[in-house]
């Protein structure tokens, strides 16, 4: 499949925001990705469902919503109904994994599982076999801006062999510290779909950097 590319608008200019989103299709962006935080799993609060509907009735793109909040379950249904197309949850606190997923393709959506950096990647096997996709942290999750984790793209790789032996058609994608001197690298360690967020809004001009970055995900296609 072709690779994807999913700004992550916690980084955008909130009083821009709508043309900042624009700009970022128009750019060539596949998804938005929706960062939910609650500061309790995450020592951050960022946004709910309701600014996720604004944006649906504006937007013909998938979203992808990433729940880092306490008792995702109880949530879930609110941003599916909002219009969320794909929806994530840490592996760290779900405690019955395999209930969540199948509850999300319940309500006609994408299951993802995410994946913190400090927990190996034995934690998800099980989970593989249910999931749509993985969502791998190559920063730890909370705050936009972080800096890359280089230890992550080994980790790409290993996670790319897991899924590959247990469920080809999960998809692997990649949230934190994504920038133009390693979205090559992401693809090429296994990664096919790619969060970018102050990679993309903190350049003065958000649709060419898009453009920019969608551009090196096609040609690392290409090789």
């Amino acid at each position: 499949m072709n690779k994807l590319l999913a700004p992550s608008i916690m980084a955008g200019d909130w009083w821009n925001i709508g043309e900042q989103i624009e700009a970022c299709i128009r750019g060539g962006a596949d998804l938005i990705h929706f960062d939910v935080m609650d500061g309790h799993f995450v020592p951050n609060i960022t946004v709910g469902p309701e600014i996720l509907a604004c944006i649906r009735r504006r937007v013909k793109i998938p979203i992808d919503a990433h729940l880092m909040i306490e008792n995702p379950d109880r949530y879930i249904p609110s941003f599916v109904e909002a219009g969320a197309n794909l929806i994530s949850v840490h592996i760290e606190n779900v405690v019955h994994i395999h209930r969540t997923l199948n509850f999300i393709k319940e309500l006609s959506a994408k299951a993802g599982v995410v994946l913190n950096p400090g927990t190996p990647l034995s934690a998800i096997e099980e989970a593989l076999y249910y999931a749509d996709y993985v969502l791998l942290m190559s920063v730890n999750p909370g705050f936009s801006g972080q800096s890359f984790i280089e230890r992550s793209l080994d980790r790409l790789v290993l996670l790319k062999e897991m899924r590959d032996r247990i469920n080809p058609k999960c998809l692997i994608e990649i949230d934190g510290g994504i920038k133009e001197d390693n979205i090559v690298s992401a693809i090429k360690a296994g990664a096919d779909i790619v969060v970018v967020g102050s990679g993309i809004f903190y350049e003065k001009d958000v649709e060419e950097q898009t453009r920019r970055l969608k551009h090196l995900i096609c040609a690392a296609e290409a090789v």
